[in-house]
């Protein structure tokens, strides 16, 4: 296996498992993306920001891949629980991701890098009867 495939696809794998779990729960997601469309019965009710980071680690160049990959999926892991504690805080019930910016800082004075994200989504309230 080469190293690419080894590096990008537990977090493919985690992603796809943690949506099959949900499902095989009866339960339905609270965070949709970017394609994934929220229930029919959701009305919007408002457009909004978060921003995260992951930990910030030691910026060698030794093992770089790793790390990025191990920052990318923290600060997704991160994002995932600011969304959902966020849909609780502003009252909706779904959150739908429309756009994200991923990118990489660093601090040359520490020499430690770390990934920032940026993420716009829409905020969704079910339908009441």
């Amino acid at each position: 296996m080469s190293d690419i495939n080894r590096i990008l696809c537990p977090v493919e794998l985690s992603e796809v498992s943690r949506r099959e779990a949900d499902m095989k729960k009866g339960s339905t997601p609270v965070v949709y993306w970017h394609r994934e469309l929220p229930p029919r019965d959701a009305d919007p009710i408002g457009s909004h920001t978060i921003e995260a980071t992951s930990d910030r680690v030691p910026g060698t160049f030794v093992r770089r891949d790793v790390a990025w990959d191990r920052g990318y999926r923290q600060l997704m892991e991160r994002i995932d629980g600011r969304i959902e504690q966020e849909i609780d805080r502003l009252g909706g019930d779904y959150a739908h991701v429309l756009g994200e910016t991923i990118e990489p800082r660093h601090d040359d004075s520490t020499g430690e890098v770390w990934m920032y994200g940026r993420f716009d989504y829409e905020l969704y309230r079910a339908r009441r009867a």
